[in-house]
């Protein structure tokens, strides 16, 4: 099957994006989120990972060449296809939704996988669903994918279509509205024409890079009458299992494998895990699988067991349904074994399964019986993915901390002089933070290779200066926005910045190059009353910087040749970082550097 991969969205405003490098050539093989290309925005220079697994049939497109957002730039598929692939690009075609198997299938959910098209005619049909049917249009089709809102997000969940089939659209009007981890954002239709079909329902959770609309750019056409012909192929339906009424759970969670859903399978006597993780141990389960285990009610115990005939062992479709076609003659399932190989993340943090209207009773159940005592609380997928990112780090680099402490004094005396008509001027309190944020700035600035990431065994030294923040949610996650070239903003400059960032963190309204590029991150843990932390590198990062609580502290200071004590304002730092490539000499100099910014700034360095 050819999947089609097309310029991806990198921002609300971005429309086209320039090819800066291929990473592989037609003919070669790649695998599932290997990277293909490197483009470059307006805003952002980021990778393309391929969307499956196969042979790059077609490349569309040329480096420094410049790419509208949607439009196709390479054909990935299967050996076999090879020979069938055109100049044009395959999206041309008109033909109604391919399916593996003629056998008709349950539609009423798509399944995760992208639906492509043929350039030959597919008579085959299909039970109509609500705004997955498309009527005939002429005119070539574009497809709208789900768009990669953020570095680490890997899908997008459906909250609401603002268009049906059928409808007209606009370039850039907006097609529908999407929910990430981080996000919540309108994805604008890439071309004007017609709806042609509508492949994701409400709430369905999408990978990056699927295809969820198609929009006809032609002029509409009325339905073709079909020809007395035509259907004479599909007259006599390929057989399928004898099955009075369709099961609703398969209805729900239909997927085109081909077969029809065998009856509920009984549970193991000894129970067994039913929401399949992504990863368990050192084993991947794709989304598909997932899906197809949980409509099948296949245990992860089960899964386990299952021959992968995929990279590193991975579980595929087929190795799937060979297993469901035995499933029936074997013995019953023993009680469930221990899962292979030890676990790095907690699973509940992985966890990404298509959602369901409600949660089965088995969901993140407790590993143990805690009795009434306590209060079972799930965590939300936020939180989840934030565990998962954790312990990655811990896991990824070594971490080290070192701490030092800075005399604010004149930071505190100037911002109270001046907190009134900075508000008047600019319409928002001034707080301690773009104070830390431009010290932190000046650091990474006097100490370049602490603003780095780790490729491999190669050292990426930014030459830009994008300063994350972590920001407290009012539902208690945190998300990370950046600022972009932090080193060309004074402290009123990284004022608005954090101001405007925050405000809209918290109101779900960042975009997508809002939380991706950070080089550095700082996190205020002082605000809650800590007097200084040991935070966590926010990977691809390999430094950050907490700022502790501001307290008055009795201090010895020289005056005049005498030693005297003098109450001041102090405030502990300490940088986190990551030692296979920051040492704790450079570490430590960078930290000086960060207080000594802190402080020397006056009236006069500030910009106010």
């Amino acid at each position: 099957m050819k999947t089609e991969v097309v310029m991806p969205k990198m921002g609300e405003s971005i429309q086209e994006g320039k090819i800066l490098r291929w990473l592989k050539k037609e003919g070669d093989r790649i695998e599932r989120d290997e990277t293909l290309l490197e483009i470059s925005t307006d805003k952002v220079d980021t990778e393309v990972p391929s969307p499956t697994a196969g042979i790059v049939l077609k490349i569309m497109a040329q480096e420094n060449d410049t790419i509208e957002v949607g439009n196709i730039i390479a054909i990935v598929g299967d050996e076999s296809e090879a020979g069938n692939i055109g100049a044009a690009p395959i999206a041309s075609a008109p033909a109604p939704a391919q399916q593996e198997a003629p056998a008709p299938v349950a539609a009423s959910a798509p399944a995760p996988a992208p639906v492509q098209q043929e350039t030959a005619p597919a008579p085959v049909q299909q039970e109509p669903t609500s705004q997955a049917s498309a009527p005939a249009a002429g005119g070539a089709l574009t497809e709208v994918v789900m768009p990669k809102m953020g570095e680490s997000i890997q899908e997008g969940k459906i909250l609401r279509w603002l268009k049906a089939v059928g409808d007209k659209i606009e370039r850039d009007e907006t097609l529908l509205e999407i929910s990430t981890d981080k996000v919540d954002t309108e994805v604008p239709s890439p071309v004007a024409g017609t709806i042609a079909e509508l492949l994701g329902a409400e709430n369905d959770v999408i990978e990056v890079g699927k295809v969820i609309a198609r929009i006809s750019t032609g002029a509409a056409t009325s339905a073709p009458t079909p020809q007395p012909s035509a259907p004479a192929p599909q007259a006599a339906p390929a057989p399928q299992p004898a099955a009075p009424t369709p099961q609703p759970a398969a209805a729900t969670n239909g997927y085109a494998n081909g077969h029809a859903a065998p009856a509920p399978q009984p549970v193991p006597a000894g129970g067994g895990t039913k929401d399949i993780p992504r990863s368990s141990g050192k084993r991947f389960y794709s989304p598909l699988v997932r899906t197809m285990a949980e409509a099948e009610g296949v245990t992860l115990e089960e899964l386990e067991n299952v021959q992968g005939s995929g990279i590193e062992g991975r579980v595929t479709k087929d190795d799937f349904k060979n297993y469901l076609q035995n499933r029936g003659s074997r013995p019953a399932a023993p009680a469930p074994q221990p899962v292979a190989a030890p676990q790095l993340a907690p699973q509940p943090a992985q966890q990404q399964s298509t959602p369901r209207p409600a949660a089965t009773p088995a969901s993140g159940a407790p590993s143990k019986n805690w009795g009434d005592a306590v209060e079972i609380i799930p965590m939300d997928r936020v939180r989840q993915l934030i565990s998962a990112h954790m312990v990655m780090s811990k896991t990824t680099s070594p971490h080290v901390t070192s701490v030092a402490e800075a005399d604010v004094t004149a930071i505190v005396k100037l911002r109270e002089k001046k907190k009134a008509e900075f508000e008047k001027r600019e319409g928002f309190k001034l707080t301690f933070t773009p104070f830390f944020a431009k010290a932190a700035v000046d650091g990474l600035k006097a100490f370049p290779m602490v603003n780095v990431s780790v490729d491999g065994t190669n050292i990426i030294r930014h030459k830009r200066i994008n300063l994350s923040f972590a920001t407290a949610l009012d539902d208690g996650n945190l998300i990370v926005p950046v600022i972009k070239n932090a080193a060309d903003l004074n402290v009123t400059g990284l004022g608005r910045a954090v101001s405007d960032l925050s405000t809209r963190a918290r109101s779900k309204k960042l975009s997508p190059d809002d939380i991706q590029g950070g080089t550095f991150t700082i996190t205020n843990v002082g605000s809650f009353g800590s007097l200084f932390g040991t935070p966590v590198i926010n990977q691809p990062q390999t430094g950050i910087m907490g700022i502790g609580a501001i307290q008055k502290r009795p201090v010895v200071r020289e005056i005049g040749g005498e030693d005297v004590i003098v109450v001041r304002h102090m405030v502990y730092l300490s940088i986190t970082y990551d030692h296979r490539v920051i040492d704790g000499a450079l570490a430590t100099q960078c930290l000086a550097a960060i207080c000594k910014s802190l402080e020397n700034m006056n009236e006069s360095n500030v910009g106010f």
